[in-house]
């Protein structure tokens, strides 16, 4: 249980929890939300005792095991597989002492209780584990050895969210951890997460992902926690209705209010009436004021009306995209982008979403083919890395006033201000802003521009809720055409009519939607690579064949899957009769050690022995275990 007594915190000057009041149970799934800046990290900092309270008290069980997702990952030797298994703190303190301990050393009674701890977490069954782990965050089974120095940042990110979900812990601390992830993957992590027994809190912004995995909300708001019972959805509900009744107790205190002092403005100068008119002055003064339900979003922004609408506006022909000739990322691509083209693409990380967007802006040039624009183009790029363009020693409104010098600056302000960039913040420096701050500039400078075609590459990364909905609401009034690559299936529900893959290299329509799309990533993961591309195989020729044929496809399919199979099962027989064999060895070995005179002095050389020999037949057995784990995963992703 965590408990908080009467607990303020501050930041410097700022308040971020004023004297709370607040009990999580064990076991329970929470979802934090709040506005950026409202202090959901800094109470993440708190539990993990890195800050500490200014008043009041946070009770936590003791020797409670807390696990985290690292926000920087050095660039390490170890291979992914062993870094993912340094989450596991106890396993690897145990292998460390077995390691101290030595083959030489006689002591079998310590021997004996490190390799009793370690079956009893289930340690020799680590590594398969850790393995699963990594395919469900999308790396490939040869991607486990290769050094974590080798990763690009958002695959770090991916080993760092591997290495908490390996740590067995009481207390799951989850900031932000859809970020660095694609659909396919966010969908696997929901997965995973409906299955922790410890208490988890998840600080999110992607209202699907929290209506899949918490049981309740704690909203960060006004230096208060308030916990909602239900899904997200059943906050905004719950919420709405609280904001309901505090706008009416807030008008009748308001009323009451004006009744009191209409009476003491009225009679505070008569003799005869100043008691009664003193006495309301100490009724006003007592009064616990109820604040104004504050229901509007900060944020209120349109996109302005492109000057033109050429059609189509980008066309390819006979393209490829990529960074190597001899390896493009993207080929045969022949596709018009039409002016009311409402597009969200799908594919796994790496697959070429990104790649493509840079093509059809004209920011990464074409290994092959042609790229041709519409008479009157104007493109609205947005992607991550733009952030690092902007010029942190000037302010929001010198960013306007570069891309518009001939704009009035009170129409620029105003604009930003519906960014909730306001007051002092449009003119102050943007070097201390936020991720999330920093996007919002960004979408700004987009939006003033008038584009006609919107490349939207996760836009909603950093983003807080209130502005997420904000532009979603936009972007349904956009009036060009829009294509958005986003993990948040609530904002490509919400804004784009049709969808497109991009798989092995190419670029259809998918026919399906978001749910049809989890389904299909799912299922294309429990399969061989092997057996994908015969299925792909068989669905490209359906169409044009006869129901004859495709069975014969099928059938062709499901036999290359058998022949594939049973190499692999030939090896587990020999590793399930290798694993029997080290067994009764075991068993013999412990019947021995069950004899009274094996522990007396003259036999002591013959019990070094056996403990000798016990060891090495439990580290052969962890060895097979672990072969029988991996292969027999590979068997069951050969499934037709």
């Amino acid at each position: 249980m965590i408990r908080l007594k009467s607990l303020t915190l501050r930041r410097g000057t700022k308040v971020l929890l004023n004297r709370v009041e607040l009990t999580l149970q064990p076991g329970s799934k929470t979802g934090i939300v709040g506005a950026n800046g409202a202090g959901k990290s800094s109470f993440f900092a708190l539990l993990r005792d890195e800050i500490h309270a200014d008043e009041g008290d946070l009770e936590m069980p003791p020797r409670v095991a807390i696990a985290h997702v690292a926000q920087e990952t050095p660039a390490l030797p170890c291979s992914a597989l062993d870094y993912v298994l340094d989450g596991d703190v106890e396993l690897r303190k145990i292998e460390a002492e077995i390691n101290a301990i030595g083959a030489d050393d006689h002591d079998g009674m310590t021997h004996g209780e490190l390799y009793a701890r370690l079956d009893a977490i289930d340690g020799y069954t680590a590594p398969a584990r850790a393995a699963k782990l990594l395919a469900g965050l999308g790396f490939s089974l040869e991607e486990n050895t290769k050094p974590v120095s080798s990763f690009s940042g958002g695959w770090r990110m991916r080993l760092n969210l591997a290495q908490a979900l390996m740590c067995r812990s009481d207390l799951l601390l989850l900031d932000e951890p859809t970020n660095h992830l694609d659909l396919e993957t966010v969908v696997w992590l929901e997965e995973w997460l409906k299955s922790y027994q410890g208490m988890l809190l998840i600080i999110s912004h992607d209202r699907d992902f929290l209506n899949s995995t918490v049981k309740q909300i704690l909203h960060v708001d006004n230096a208060q926690l308030t916990v909602y019972t239900g899904t997200y959805e059943d906050f905004e509900n719950q919420c709405a209705e609280r904001l309901a009744q505090q706008a009416q107790a807030f008008d009748k205190q308001q009323r009451q209010i004006a009744h009191l002092e209409s009476f003491i403005t009225r009679f505070k100068a008569k003799a005869s009436k100043a008691k009664q008119a003193q006495s309301r002055v100490k009724t006003l003064e007592k009064m616990e004021k109820i604040a104004a339900a504050h229901v509007d979003s900060p944020f209120s922004f349109s996109f302005r009306e492109p000057d033109s609408s050429p059609n189509p506006l980008v066309h390819l022909e006979k393209a490829a995209a990529g960074y190597s000739i001899d390896k493009p990322i993207l080929t045969q691509m022949n596709l018009s982008i039409d002016n009311s083209a409402r597009l969200g693409l799908l594919g796994v990380n790496g697959a070429g979403k990104s790649t493509f967007i840079r093509a059809l802006a004209g920011e990464q040039a074409l290994l092959s083919g042609i790229r041709t624009e519409g008479k009157g183009l104007k493109i609205g790029y947005f992607a991550q890395h733009q952030l690092e363009y902007l010029r942190i020693d000037e302010s929001p409104l010198w960013h306007m006033q570069k891309i518009d010098p001939t704009a009035r600056e009170q129409e620029l302000r105003n604009f930003l201000g519906g960014f909730n960039f306001q007051g002092p913040m449009a003119l102050s420096p943007i070097a201390p802003f936020s991720g999330g701050e920093k996007a919002r500039l960004a979408l700004a400078l987009l939006i003033w521009q008038k584009p006609n075609l919107l490349l939207l590459d996760e836009p909603t990364n950093h983003l807080d809720i209130e502005m997420r909905e904000a532009l979603t609401f936009a972007l349904q009034d956009f009036n060009g055409a829009l294509i958005v690559v986003s993990h948040d299936r609530h904002i490509l529900r919400a804004t784009v009519d049709d969808f497109w893959l991009i798989e092995d290299g190419r670029i259809a329509p998918f026919d399906g939607d978001l749910d049809d799309y989890a389904r299909y990533s799912q299922e294309k993961r429990s399969v061989d690579k092997s057996a994908a591309n015969a299925m792909q195989a068989v669905n490209q020729v359906a169409t044009s064949i006869n129901r004859k044929e495709q069975k014969r496809l099928e059938a062709d399919a499901r036999q290359k899957l058998a022949n594939a199979r049973k190499p692999l099962e030939k090896q587990l027989a020999r590793i399930e009769a290798e694993m029997a064999r080290i067994s009764l060895e075991q068993n013999a070995i412990t019947a021995s050690l069950a004899e009274e005179s094996l522990y007396s002095p003259a036999r002591k050389e013959d019990l070094q022995k056996i403990l000798a020999n016990e060891l090495q037949l439990k580290e052969k057995m962890a060895e097979q275990e672990t072969a029988w784990m991996i292969l027999s995963n590979e068997i069951e992703n050969l499934v037709f």
